[in-house]
């Protein structure tokens, strides 16, 4: 019997490590929790049930002018598939639907 009540007691103060390890969801967390998906709130909500954008919060990208930048394609195909590298860049669109165009068909 007193066995039994102090492995009871271990029990309850024994830290509960696999639940703390689990993905935070909305099922494993108090009422009314809200993960949302990281990212910051561009407005505001009224009483009413609208939302306000406002012009402050929302992002502003700068990019450099691009102007007589010279841009790679990112991807060769003459890597990729062993009968692209016949083709040359005048015939790469006719090269690539001939090789790929069977197997885009439904």
């Amino acid at each position: 019997m007193a066995l039994g009540l102090i492995l009871g007691i271990g029990r309850a103060f024994r830290k509960k490590r696999a639940s703390s390890l689990d993905i935070l969801t909305s099922k494993r967390s108090p009422k009314g929790y809200y993960k949302g998906k990281n990212c910051k709130p561009t407005g505001f909500h009224t009483r009413k049930g609208g939302y306000v954008v406002v012009p402050e919060k929302l992002p502003n990208y700068v990019v450099p002018d691009l102007t007589g930048f010279k841009v790679n394609k990112s991807i060769y195909f003459q890597k990729v598939c062993p009968r692209y590298k016949n083709c040359s860049f005048a015939t790469e669109g006719a090269c690539y639907s001939s090789i790929y165009a069977e197997r885009a068909r439904f």
